[in-house]
């Protein structure tokens, strides 16, 4: 016994505690996996000691290791025993492992529900409370249900520390048991009058967590929070009920009266500007929903625009971007109150953050008028000129086109100045708007008819400059202006002055190089033009002008006929054949050449209108359709894959499951196909797109006569900060002038007027006459009156479940299953089975008459009282548990609902408060106090005690227990157990007193080794998995891929960019060419061609890091891709563009994980036949050491050692779409061999080259 206990004091002293292990892996950075998994060796051998001591220190480091990121999950059962040790610095070690380790699909949390039971009904204060702390963290439907008593248990303990608690984690039982909620939440409510105002805060929040996604159910509790709310000083417990209001408030608009009288004194009275926030919130709120049943409300409104204007200009940027979004809620519906404060609004316009920035915008749109609508959008185009950033000028151009055309363009007085203002627009390099100002263009021009002449003169000078906007041909550029341009001057040509002039600009080469469906308008409308041409000369007889039109149509077109986009072909080859028929009749004259006019204006003829947003979806279902209905029988599957495996899209390439469209089937799991395979489809799609006639090759000529252009011309932009003026375009500042102008005399007028009259009148926006008139006509379908706009909305299903009518009563099926122990009744079985010999004796030993006549009136007693109880109704009972009473409350929780009251004053009085409509009413001061006080008070129902069923007599419930006999049984019964609960105790005093003698513990791990075996230390060059991409005189690019288990179809290369020079650089772009095989994932609504903006500007001489992520389908090969970074380096004297090209080969190491591997499973899978491929390589290294070459493998072809036996060792990795690979690395007379297996021979081979490439080469 001495000897045991010194053995184990040598191993306590020197084994390693917490404090060594992190002092050993700071000291172990280099080759940190490696001494981590013999860390993780020792740890095992010391929790498979019985000492618990020395599992707890265990569980201690590998809790700091799953911080750190290592996977622990193989120790969960270890750290339940840590948990269910009695000793409370064990215990907390083990819940805190479990509250970082365990999951949902933690499969040993089923062993933990008895556990924490028992915690949690302990008498020590700080058992109880660390499994709710750790509870809290991992709990499951499962543990929620079987627990919910427990846990209501001790919402009515005597300890605060404990109620608080507890009632904090019912909102997580809540989450995952929802029919917890009925029988619980009277408890709940009673929590929130508790005398300790931690409870009642954890309440307040609990409450508030539930009512913020359905409110309507807790509409009940106005009352109770309300009273809450004007005695409270806790400013958290009041800004989660002035939040709770302001939900409440939309449902019940009369509680904003009451409301709003103490919202105001808190927003007069507190300093806490979270506090403030929250009341101008409800307030806002309140008076959106009761504008009009207040009285006096444009005061409160005042007030809380004054306190925001000093959020707004406190230095603090949160209160400032606070005060601007309360203050766009008052916008809403009090405008003329935010409209004084325009110039602060437009103060923050200049500051420094982005956000604060666009939030100032937002009120801007709020705030126009007829007024100012000029004033306003002038400043707006300044301070466009002066920003930086393209999202933020693209954010600016937005909103000044949003705020002149808000409610069919209420605020645009003159139609001249906002074409110009478009026009204008169109001056602005890299934005990403052009569709929506072409948009504009059209919609104005269509809609306002008096304009047209002037919009149609100003796009006629737009396509004459085509060549300026035209070199921005990317997706949604400003080169889609060109397309309203074309095809308003196609469409109302009689406008033009000289539509032979604007042909001629259509027709231009240069127009070549913008996108297909540009040209496919400026093709169409050419004819239209063409044809306008011939019927203005068939009126002034300029026959010749006709047959020189007709002859440069019939000698450009056929340039779009080349076009690689196949509407543009299309068209093109019509217009050809139209003009040439044209031609021929006009050669043969006579009748024939008559009527050509006409004929070809007939094909355009008709008025097209603006077609409603919604009119697709007002279409109405004829009667009898069925749109979900088959109109085939549907494919089986496997006419489903061959079809998908042979037919493939020829014209449209395959893109990123997020493009798919609506109608598509989700993807199926298809096989993965070997690489002999792969390329046999591939020939066969060669072939079939060679001998297709309806497939047509895209024509690479003009692109390399386009681009070979660009390079001999050495065009270079130039960022100039006053822009070129273009003769022809019309400027807004003259129609500023004239509205200024207007305005004088105006005012002058008024003045006369009130001159005259006596008496100021206020000017209203209302007499500013608008110059033109807006159609309002819009395309619908018919039938589509019937058709409801309204769309369902899909809500939160987690919530769904807790969306539950509290005001009902409880019923018998609403209590929570209550865990109790199977009763056996012993009163029948012993009749069958006794013998007659033992019925004879019991018969004997009976007591006297007198005993038995004492038995009869107890069994007439029990029978009374069990008639009694029938009588009354039965209360749901939610804390039948048969467990010790704990410290607090464990009678049934009953319903106030379902309490029959003393007397019907009392009842009535008692609705009377309950009733919301009576509070809201205001009558309930009227009400005596004494009546009340009786209506609250409900009638006591008695409960029974569940008698102890761990006792013989709690088995026969029929035997009375009020016996001397059974008195002395249960007196000796107990004073056994008090005996043995002693003695227990005894014992672990003195196991713990004999560990906490010792002064340390060890494991065999940490036994001393001879010198011969002992590992020899590493001495390798710092390694870093950085890789230069490119670099130049101006930015230097280096990368390194990261992979992650969960996504097996997607790497993300981080790039590292380095600004060497002394100036900003600005607007970078990155882009990469994509292959069959890996794709720059650029997001919804992008190209494969796009670049993709670098969100963050570079300084001088400074680094930063930006990600891109690449979806992947095959791991088999390297992917290699050509690169292209592009940026601005902004200079003193200006700025200039400037590109880098790289190129990037990701490596099929980079999509290996390094995942831990046990000695076992590895041999394992080696001997389960799945890894049917093998390869061989064999190098001599540039590291002659093993261990150095072992680091280099593992470290940059991303491997886990699993054992190593002097000069060999076994590797482990995995591909992030589940691949196998081991690998066995020899070192033998300098020469290292490694052999490889796998289940996929082109991963393994390439891997195996690769890790050749890493041995040999000195620098990677």
């Amino acid at each position: 016994m001495a000897l045991s206990k010194v053995k184990g004091q040598l191993e306590r002293v020197l084994d390693k505690n917490l404090q060594d292990l992190v002092r050993g892996i700071r000291n172990h950075k280099e080759n940190e996996s490696k001494y981590v998994a013999e860390c993780l060796d020792e740890i095992k051998n010391e929790l498979r000691q019985e000492n618990v001591a020395v599992k707890a220190m265990a569980v201690n480091k590998l809790t700091y290791l799953q911080m750190c990121g290592y996977d622990i999950s193989w120790a969960a059962f270890n750290v339940i025993e840590v948990m269910s040790s009695p000793k409370f610095t064990f215990k907390r070690i083990g819940y805190l492992a479990a509250s970082l380790s365990f999951h949902d699909g933690t499969d040993v949390l089923m062993l933990t529900t008895n556990m924490i039971r028992k915690d949690l009904s302990s008498q020590g204060l700080y058992d109880a409370a660390v499994a709710l702390n750790g509870l809290s963290c991992f709990i499951t439907p499962d543990l929620a249900r079987d627990l919910a008593n427990d846990i209501m248990t001790l919402m009515t303990s005597t300890k605060p520390y404990l109620r608080k608690k507890a009632v904090l984690i019912m909102y997580k039982v809540f989450l995952q048991f929802p029919e917890a909620l009925r029988p619980a939440f009277p408890r709940l409510k009673e929590k929130l009058e508790d005398a300790d105002p931690g409870v009642q805060s954890a309440a307040v929040n609990v409450i508030c967590e539930l009512a913020r996604k359905n409110p309507r159910n807790y509409l009940a509790l106005a009352p109770l929070f309300f009273k809450l709310m004007t005695s409270s000083t806790n400013n958290w417990v009041l800004i989660k009920i002035i939040k709770l209001f302001g939900a409440l408030t939309p449902l019940e608009p009369r509680l904003g009266k009451k409301l709003i009288e103490p919202l105001t004194n808190l927003i007069h009275s507190t300093s806490a500007m979270s506090l403030l926030y929250e009341c101008i919130n409800t307030v806002i709120a309140v008076l959106i929903s009761v504008s009009t049943g207040i009285p006096n409300h444009t005061a409160s409104i005042q007030l809380c625009v004054q306190k925001l204007r000093i959020l707004i200009e406190d230095s603090d940027q949160n209160l400032k971007y606070l005060g601007l979004l309360a203050m766009s809620k008052i916008l809403q519906t009090h405008p003329k109150s935010v409209q004084t404060h325009k110039d602060l609004i437009l103060q923050c316009l200049d500051d420094k953050d982005e956000s604060i920035r666009f939030r100032a915008l937002d009120l801007l749109y709020g705030m126009v008028s007829k007024k100012n609508l000029m004033e306003i959008v002038k400043k707006l185009m300044v301070h466009m000129d002066k920003a930086e950033g393209t999202n933020y000028r693209d954010e600016l151009l937005a909103k000044i086109i949003q705020i002149c055309s808000q409610s069919n363009y209420q605020y645009v007085t003159n139609f001249e100045w906002y074409v110009s203002i478009l026009v204008e627009l169109t001056r602005m390099e890299g934005t990403r708007h052009g569709r929506l100002i072409a948009a504009q263009m059209l919609d104005v021009a269509i809609r306002v008819q008096a304009i047209r002449p002037f919009s149609i003169a100003q796009m006629a000078v737009l396509l004459e400059n085509a060549h300026l906007l035209a070199n921005n041909s990317q997706r949604n550029g400003i080169c889609e202006v060109l397309y309203a341009a074309a095809w308003l001057c196609g469409e109302f040509p009689d406008h033009l002055t000289d539509p032979k002039s604007v042909l001629e600009a259509m027709l231009k080469p240069k127009i070549t190089v913008l996108p297909g469906h540009i040209q496919s308008v400026y093709v169409q409308n050419a004819i239209k033009l063409y044809a306008n041409i011939i019927k203005r000369a068939e009126g002034e007889g300029g026959l010749e002008t006709v047959r020189d039109v007709g002859e440069m149509l019939q000698e450009r077109l056929p340039i779009f006929i080349q076009s690689s986009d196949l509407e543009v072909q299309e068209r093109a080859c019509c217009m050809v054949q139209l003009v040439k028929y044209v031609l021929k009749l006009q050669d043969k004259g006579g009748e024939a050449a008559a009527g050509i006019a006409e004929e070809i204006n007939a094909l355009f003829a008709g008025e097209l209108n603006p077609v409603a947003p919604k009119a697709q979806k007002k279409v109405p279902v004829p009667e009898g359709l069925d749109l979900d209905a088959w109109i085939n029988e549907p494919p089986s599957e496997s006419s489903e894959d061959d079809d998908e495996k042979v037919g493939g899209s020829i014209f449209v390439p395959t893109t990123h499951d997020d493009h798919r469209s609506f109608y598509s089937e989700p993807k199926k799991k298809v096989p993965e196909l070997t690489e002999e395979e792969m390329q046999k489809m591939k020939h066969q799609r060669m072939a079939d797109q060679e001998h297709n006639p309806n497939y047509l090759k895209p024509s690479k000529g003009n692109n390399k006569k386009s681009s070979t252009k660009e390079e001999a011309n050495g065009v270079m932009e130039i960022d100039l900060s006053v822009p070129l003026h273009v003769p022809g375009f019309a400027s807004s500042d003259k129609y500023m002038q004239l509205e200024n102008e207007e305005r004088r005399k105006r005012k002058s007028g008024k003045k006369k007027k009130r001159k005259k009259k006596g008496a100021a009148a206020d000017s209203d926006e209302d007499d500013i006459p608008q110059a033109h008139q807006v159609s309002t006509v819009e395309e619908l379908p018919e039938g589509a009156e019937a058709v409801s706009d309204k769309e369902d909305g899909g809500g939160d299903e987690l919530y769904k479940k807790l969306d539950i009518d509290l005001d009902e009563p409880l019923k018998p099926g609403d209590m929570l299953p209550v865990p109790t122990h199977r009763i056996v009744s012993d009163h029948t079985l012993p009749e069958a089975t006794e013998p007659e010999e033992g019925r004879k004796h019991r018969k004997k030993d009976r007591g006297s008459k007198k005993e038995k006549k004492k038995r009869k009136e107890d069994k007439t007693d029990k029978k009374k009282h069990k008639k009694k109880t029938k009588a009354t109704p039965d209360e749901p009972s939610l804390m039948m548990e048969d467990h010790e009473e704990i410290d607090g409350d464990n009678t049934p929780l009953t319903s106030p609902r379902n309490t029959q009251p003393p007397t019907q004053v009392g009842e009535e009085n008692g609705e009377k408060m309950n009733d919301l409509d009576f509070w809201l009413s205001g009558k309930d001061a009227a009400t005596p106090s004494e009546p009340l006080h009786g209506a609250i008070m409900v009638s006591e129902v008695k409960v029974t005690p569940l008698q102890d069923l761990s006792s013989d007599e709690g088995a026969k419930p029929d035997k009375p227990d009020s016996s001397t006999h059974s008195k002395k049984k249960n007196k000796k019964e107990k004073k056994e157990k008090k005996e043995k609960k002693e003695k227990k105790s005894k014992k672990s005093r003195l196991r713990a007193e004999g560990y906490e003698e010792t002064g340390g513990i060890t494991t065999p791990s940490q036994e001393q080794v001879p010198p011969a075996q002992a590992d020899t230390p590493v001495n390798v060059k710092p390694m870093s998995s950085y890789r230069l991409l490119a670099e130049n005189a101006t930015i230097k690019m280096t990368c390194e891929t990261r992979v992650s288990p969960q996504r097996g179809d997607q790497v993300v290369l981080s790039v590292v960019f380095t600004n060497f020079t002394a100036n900003i650089i600005k607007n970078l772009e990155f882009n990469v060419m994509d292959t069959l095989n890996t794709k720059l994932d650029r997001g919804m609504g992008h190209s494969n061609h796009d670049a993709v903006p670098v969100p963050f500007v570079l300084p001088p001489s400074v680094s930063n890091e930006g990600q891109f992520a690449f979806n992947v389908d095959s791991l088999s090969q390297p992917s290699k891709l050509r690169g292209t970074l592009t940026y601005m380096v902004k200079m003193d004297d200006g700025s200039t563009h400037e590109k880098l090209d790289f190129r990037l080969t990701l490596d099929c190491s980079s999509f290996i994980v390094a995942v831990p591997c046990k000695s076992t499973e590895f041999a394992s899978l080696l001997g389960s036949g799945d890894l049917t491929e093998k390869g061989t390589i064999k190098c001599t290294p540039v590291d002659t050491n093993f261990d150095g070459a072992l680091l280099r493998i593992c470290f940059y072809n991303h491997f886990k050692v699993v054992e190593k036996v002097e000069d060999s060792a076994s590797l482990y990795g995995r591909s992030i779409q589940g691949q196998h690979l081991c690998l066995l690395v020899k070192h033998a007379k300098g020469e290292v061999t490694v052999d490889g297996k796998s289940s996929d021979g082109s991963l393994l081979s390439n891997v195996l080259g690769e890790i050749k490439t890493v041995l040999t080469s000195e620098v990677l």
